[in-house]
């Protein structure tokens, strides 16, 4: 009965044959379909080459941010960070800010540059006012309306 079974079900299947084992030799199921062994090989070094790159323009970049989150810091008078120093030094200690950032940085400090300066001109053109001239204007509008407002 049980050959009965068996045989109707491989009647089923449409005749085909139970799977096979996978091949013993690991070396030869590890290589993709229609490709030598040095060819797999040379594609396995491309794909480290290219992992390789992607991961050093990676760490360029996040020390390029930690370059220009350094210098905010150093700029704001805020506590350091040790992951951007350690960022650095990964990515080899001398790291050149981005033009487009540098730029926005110089921007930031021309503005704060230019706040100061308009603070210190402000007291400089203090110096120069003619203080009787405009109390004496001031004691003039004064009167004047004292003579038009009655409540006064």
């Amino acid at each position: 009965m049980a050959s009965f079974f068996t045989t109707a079900l491989k009647n089923l299947r449409g005749g085909e044959e139970e799977p096979q084992a996978p091949p013993k030799d690991t070396k030869a199921a590890t290589l993709p379909n229609g490709m030598s062994r040095e060819e797999f090989e040379e594609y396995q070094r491309q794909l480290l080459e290219e992992k390789i790159e992607r991961d050093k323009a990676f760490a360029h970049k996040k020390a390029e941010r930690a370059a220009v989150r350094m210098h905010l810091r150093d700029k704001y008078h805020l506590a350091q960070d040790e992951r951007d120093d350690a960022q650095l030094h990964v990515a080899g200690g001398a790291v050149e800010v981005p033009q487009e950032l540098a730029a926005m940085v110089r921007s930031e400090e021309e503005e704060e540059e230019e706040e100061e300066e308009g603070a210190f001109a402000f007291l400089t053109k203090l110096r120069e006012i003619d203080l009787p001239a405009l109390r004496g204007r001031a004691l003039g509008t004064v009167d004047e309306v004292k003579e038009k407002c009655s409540l006064m």
